[in-house]
Parts: C-alpha cells; structure tokens; sequence
C-alpha cells in the first residue's frame, strides 16, 4: 500500500512519548512493505539529522523547519479568525502542498495521523481511508491547565479547550477511525465526542531495549525522573515533588539522590540542580544507563493523560514505580504489588522512603512489573491491533462510498 503519514514531529528518533509511538507505528508499516510518505515538522539540527534517515527508508518525507517561539506568534492569528490557537500554529504552506501531492495523480491507499492539529491537512481531502490516533483528546489537556490558571491565561486555556473540542469532533466524524491510548481515553472520547466510537490502541514498550538491570549495580537510595524537561506536566511534577517530597525523603536518607533525565530542562528545573542531592542531566543519548544506576522511579504528574511512557519503561527496567493516580490511569488494572499508585506529598514520600528501607521488597515489586508490562505492553502486540485497526477504517471507507453511491 501507499500510505500518506502525518505527524508533528519528525518520528525520529524514539526520544519523546510522540516520537515512541510514531516512530514504531512507522517502522512496522516499513518493515511490512507498505511504500510511506512523510509529512512533519523538524525543529532542530537533530531533527535534520533524523530526516536524513528517514528518507533512506520512506518514499519521501516533508518536514519544514519551524522554530516555537515564531509560530507562537504565527498562532495568535487564530484570535482573528475564531479558532483554536492550535491550527495555525502547526499549518504550513510546504506541508499542505505535500500532502496535496501526496494526492494526486490518485489518493493513497490509506492516511494515518498522529494528533488532530495535523488532520487540518486532510479534513477536506476525500477519496482515502483516514485514520486519525488522537492519542488523548488535546482539548481536555487545556482545559486542565487552565483549571490551574487564572487571569487571562485562564481565558486563553478555557478559548483552547473549547474550540479544540469543536476541531476535534469535525475531524472525528470525517474520519474513518478514531483511536485512543486507553479504556480511560475512550470514556472520556465518547463523553465527548458522541456517535463516534473510538479504538483503543496503547503505547508498546521496547523491552529489549528497556530490559531490566543487575540490582547489584544499583544505587541503593537514588530516584529517578524522565521526560522532556520544558514539557509543562514534567515540569510541575518534577518541582512538586522536590519542593513537597523530596526534603521528607531526605531528613530520612541523608545520601539520597534525585535524577532528572530528560532534554530542556526549564529555568524551573534548571535551578534544581545540585541542590540537596538533586542532579539534572539535560538530553541524554540513552536514558537505560540511567535507570541502571537508580533504584526507584517516581512519576508524580498532576497533569496527564494517556499512556506514560516513563512509567512502562522504568517497569520494564525492573523499576519499583511511585506514580500518582493521573499517571497511571491509562495503563488500566495493574497489580498492587506491581505499581504504587500514591497521591499527595506525605503518601508518595512516605512510599519512596518506604521502598529505601526495604531494598529486597523494592527489588521484588521491581521484577513483577518488569514481568507485567512484558505481558501487557510489547510492541508486537500494539502492531496486531494497529494493523486490525487499518483494515477496519478502509473497510468503514469503502461501505460509507458504497452508500453515497446508492444514495446519488
């Protein structure tokens, strides 16, 4: 088949929860023969370096250079023209002719996109199945930051939420398949966006990559963190947990450590660095010798959503895991003695400090959810669905064209 692939970032390489999933979905339909275009956005040098690549294995790839802080400007054109700030930030000129092209002489065989700010490209462009991963629904996610806001910046956020909401829904019912990350998404979906019913399709985990480590070799009383580090859910996690967390953790184990791995660290996480045991690493080539040296992973996010693949990985590196609820909603029923789901400082400290105490009980909790996620989360198995997932959007395009042509 011939398949036209839309998504923010350039899906290369897997270093962000985005790229994990576009990137995978998009080597499986390269390693199943299927000839692929490319349309993206590139925002850095290493982004080129990743198109580079990618253009030895696709059909094409478009991906024009954008810098943020200009299409912040770009997108304030929306106040003008009533929609959501969302739309003109990621439309561009080079990407709509592309995807134009992509079109002509004869539509592809199939379109698959990744977040509803780049269904604008398509939503108007008939004659190919389209299937539209949503991931999580964007809208909800500006509305729990403005539920943080006040001010104008409440406004802003509220404006967001709703007419995203609206952008989502069109996209939703033109297209032939909508999919979430999970049970919890598609509640939230259907809530939402009635008469569509959506598909839930999880994140994997790469679990050869992410395999678990020699506890022998572990720092007995370090903590760890990952995720794009300018990401405002990681951000107001990571502070949280060292403003309202961390010194309980310390006045208990003096040694301690707190690793934050991630790339774009914020002036806000910046300035943890080296303050009572915290480091922050900056972009790391590989995050897996991190999770070597560490003994517990926390992932005390106030705002998400969705699949987090910061806590499948660190359970696959035999990791005892303490989320909050919010982390760990989508991954749906996990043990109790495989995943310690705490909210509030004194609980989620309390439990940090409790797995310190009890290093064999952490390694034993640590290797149930190593063995869980590979039960539940391999790639192979999301490429299974996927794959059922294409066949159920042509088969939806081809009986909606079948009516419209009795209907004429």
């Amino acid at each position: 088949m011939r398949i036209l692939f839309l998504c923010q970032r350039v899906p290369w390489p897997p270093d962000r929860g985005d790229r994990i999933t576009t990137w995978h979905f998009l080597a499986h339909l390269l390693d199943s023969g299927h000839e692929v275009d490319v349309c993206c956005f590139a925002e850095s040098d290493a982004d080129l370096e990743g198109v580079a690549f990618l253009r030895t294995r696709c059909r094409s790839v478009t991906a024009p250079r954008i810098h943020r802080g200009m299409r912040k400007l770009t997108a304030l054109r929306g106040l003008l023209t009533g929609e959501a700030l969302t739309l003109p930030f990621f439309r561009h000129r080079e990407l709509a002719r592309a995807v134009a092209g992509a079109f002509r002489p004869t539509p592809p065989d199939l379109v698959y996109v990744y977040s509803s700010s780049m269904a604008q490209y398509v939503l108007d462009l008939p004659g190919a199945p389209r299937l539209m991963q949503f991931a999580e629904l964007d809208s909800d996610k500006w509305a729990q930051v403005a539920a943080t806001r006040s001010g104008i910046g409440a406004w802003v956020y509220r404006r967001e939420a709703r007419l995203l909401l609206e952008f989502e829904r069109a996209v939703a019912r033109a297209f032939d398949a909508s999919v979430v990350v999970s049970d919890v998404e598609k509640q939230l979906f259907e809530q939402r966006i009635p008469q569509v019913t959506a598909h839930v399709l999880p994140n994997g985990v790469d679990t050869a990559h992410f395999a678990a480590s020699d506890p022998a070799v572990r720092e007995p009383h370090t903590v760890i963190f990952t995720g794009v580090m300018d990401y405002e859910p990681n951000v107001d996690a990571v502070t949280w947990f060292a403003r309202e967390c961390w010194p309980r953790v310390r006045a208990r184990h003096p040694d301690a450590r707190f690793l934050v791995v991630g790339s774009s660290p914020s002036a806000a996480v910046r300035a943890l660095a080296g303050r009572d045991g915290i480091e922050v690493t900056g972009r790391v080539p590989q995050t897996t010798p991190w999770f070597a040296r560490s003994a517990i992973a926390v992932a005390p996010l106030r705002l998400a959503r969705g699949v987090q693949n910061k806590v499948l990985e660190a359970m696959s590196t035999g990791l005892p895991v303490v989320c909050s609820a919010q982390a760990a909603q989508g991954l749906g029923t996990v043990p109790g003695d495989t995943l310690l789901v705490r909210d509030g400082a004194e609980a989620t400290a309390a439990a940090v400090i409790d797995l310190m105490d009890r290093p064999a009980a952490a390694i034993a909790i640590g290797t149930r959810a190593a063995s869980w996620v590979r039960s539940h989360f391999e790639w192979h198995r999301m490429h299974q669905r996927f794959d059922a997932i294409c066949a159920q959007a042509a088969a939806h395009h081809r009986a909606s064209h079948a009516v419209q042509r009795v209907s004429r």
